[in-house]
């Protein structure tokens, strides 16, 4: 199966995890979703919108990932790695990364 799209609809929140190239399975959705909304959860709370998008190139798989929160421009990165779970790892670390030096730069302009 290629091709497959996985979204996930909340009250508040919409998470896709997608491929175009190589099929996903049932775990790794799941474990993108969890992560995601972990990350969200520990920054800011109000996750708009996520979604992971998963390549592969030779032995090496890519992931990108978005994440929308609040009222924030959207946060990007992507990961590589020969492992699809570390290449997602990764990209959301780097996105973690933004939106802690976000969070810090909104607490420091609070504070003057």
């Amino acid at each position: 199966m290629r091709g497959n799209i996985v979204a996930h609809q909340g009250a508040d929140n919409a998470i896709t995890i997608q491929s175009s190239t190589i099929h996903l399975g049932d775990g790794l959705p799941d474990y993108a979703r969890e992560n995601i909304l972990r990350v969200a959860s520990k920054y800011f709370g109000r996750l708009n919108t996520a979604s992971a998008h998963f390549t592969k190139e030779g032995i090496t798989y890519r992931c990108s990932v978005n994440m929308q929160m609040g009222g924030l421009p959207m946060k990007s990165a992507e990961g590589k790695d020969k492992d699809i779970y570390s290449a997602f790892n990764a990209a959301l670390e780097k996105v973690a990364k933004q939106l802690r030096r976000t969070k810090r730069e909104l607490r420091e302009d609070k504070g003057e």
